[in-house]
């Protein structure tokens, strides 16, 4: 948050020097180049042992993917159909609904005693279809998009989410000394990455952010609400652990809005309205999904952290 402030109040005319935005003919790659930093960096942290659901339960793992699937692209149309937003504001909401989840999940999952390994688990999974699943739902709920700039969100999701995250995992598991290192350093460069792309929008949109705050604010509180309540309620539906339940709450309420703001720039132009809301929703998923978890946490229930094995498996 503070990095974001600092960006957004920078004296540019003071200083003569803007130290948060790069040049514009580098701008888009150095987005990209952040997202496939903080991929390889979150891959390094994703544990075989977290990946049990996948082949223990995995009817849960794949209702939980759908269900992020079917429910956040869905509620981000239904709300800039109900809230009348600038076109690009609108295409930038719509995306925030399309992205996969956040790997930020998997931690509030550990903090509001949820089954990490199931959190791990959808996010993974989600985040190694998101070629094939972020172009084929914009293509459905935003069918402006053109199949040319969608097939190149494809490539680029798939060499440059896609692709780091499986290398970092394969890294780690090939060479113990880098997972050591890893495991201390890795969340925190995940982490800066992706608050630099969120720094590198708010820089760039200075003059337009004043003009789009209460409206959008209150779309995107929607959207994250609906995905809680849509992940709480089909987690009851389907009579998963209390501990899966709230797991799939936190992952499909937030979403990568680091990825959907480098897709906002790819897609509507590095200087679009559309980079804003995916750079405001990452703060407010963070806040919602924080105070959702330490609510959980502080109610003191014994819950598991871990799916058993035993469980579901008639």
């Amino acid at each position: 948050m503070f990095s974001s402030l600092l960006a957004y109040a920078w004296p540019v005319q003071q200083f003569q020097f803007d130290p948060f935005t790069p040049p514009s003919a580098i701008k888009a790659q150095t987005l990209w180049a952040l997202v496939a930093i903080a991929m390889f960096f979150l891959g390094t942290l994703v544990r075989r042992e977290e990946l049990r659901p996948l082949y223990s339960h995995p009817w849960w793992v794949v209702l939980g993917v759908l269900t992020q699937l079917l429910v956040m692209p869905a509620a981000a149309w239904g709300v800039t159909q109900l809230i009348p937003l600038q076109p690009d504001i609108a295409n930038g909401v719509i995306l925030v609904g399309c992205v996969p989840g956040a790997m930020a999940s998997n931690v509030l999952t550990s903090t509001a005693r949820g089954s990490v390994a199931y959190s791990v688990s959808l996010t993974s999974v989600a985040t190694l279809l998101s070629p094939l699943t972020v172009p084929l739902v914009l293509w459905v709920v935003a069918s402006a998009a053109t199949e040319k700039s969608l097939l190149e969100s494809s490539i680029r999701l798939s060499v440059l989410v896609v692709l780091p995250t499986v290398v970092g995992f394969l890294v780690c598991r090939k060479w113990r000394l880098f997972q050591h290192w890893a495991e201390a350093w890795g969340a925190r460069i995940a982490s800066f990455a992706l608050l630099w792309i969120i720094v590198i929008v708010v820089a760039g949109d200075r003059g337009n952010l004043m003009n789009v705050g209460l409206v959008l604010a209150l779309a995107l509180l929607l959207i994250n609400v609906i995905g809680y309540l849509a992940g709480w309620f089909v987690g009851g539906a389907a009579k998963l652990p209390q501990a899966c339940r709230r797991a799939l709450t936190l992952e499909v309420g937030m979403q990568n809005a680091g990825l959907g703001t480098a897709l906002a720039a790819t897609l509507y132009g590095e200087d679009s309205l559309a980079t804003i809301p995916t750079a405001a929703y990452t703060f407010g998923c963070m806040l919602t999904g924080t105070i959702l978890a330490v609510r959980w946490q502080r109610r003191g229930e014994s819950v598991e952290a871990v799916v058993p094995p035993e469980a579901g498996d008639d």
